[in-house]
């Protein structure tokens, strides 16, 4: 969980990056569309956290909140897919200025981009294994009214 916090964080910095341009790009509204949705990924792990914390089931929030996280899961995925063109246009763009930066910066963004989309999918497993599978056939059997 701090690992895919550590990268989330990284990420959102270089989402404001441009590899083109080698400049930060802070007034772009497509630029914040990537912090919102990590706002629901840092949601589902502090849920996570709180439920292997407190020796909790699952509820149908935690559920919600992860059919959400698979959506997001599409989402990184394209982000994965559209970093992989950027890099892969280079040889389009030769003849243009490209900044040094282009390949490395590049390749670190991708490298961090396929590590999150592997710690997602974890967490999800990690969710199964530790906190317990959606099973609301006996939903009244885990909730005590008293707390």
């Amino acid at each position: 969980m701090v690992l895919s916090i550590a990268v989330i964080a990284i990420l959102i910095v270089f989402n404001f990056y441009g590899l083109y341009t080698n400049k930060f790009y802070f007034f772009k509204f497509d630029n914040y569309i990537f912090p919102v949705l990590t706002a629901v990924h840092f949601v589902f792990l502090y849920v996570m956290w709180f439920k292997i914390k407190e020796q909790e089931y699952t509820d149908t929030q935690m559920r919600n909140l992860e059919y959400t996280m698979y959506g997001i899961l599409l989402i990184y995925l394209f982000k994965i897919m559209d970093t992989a063109y950027i890099l892969l246009s280079y040889t389009k763009y030769q003849d243009h200025i490209i900044p040094v930066t282009f390949i490395p910066i590049g390749t670190i963004i991708l490298i961090l981009q396929f590590l999150l989309f592997f710690l997602t999918i974890l967490t999800f497993i990690h969710r199964i294994n530790m906190v317990g599978p959606y099973n609301f056939d006996n939903i009244n059997e885990n909730i005590d009214s008293w707390q």
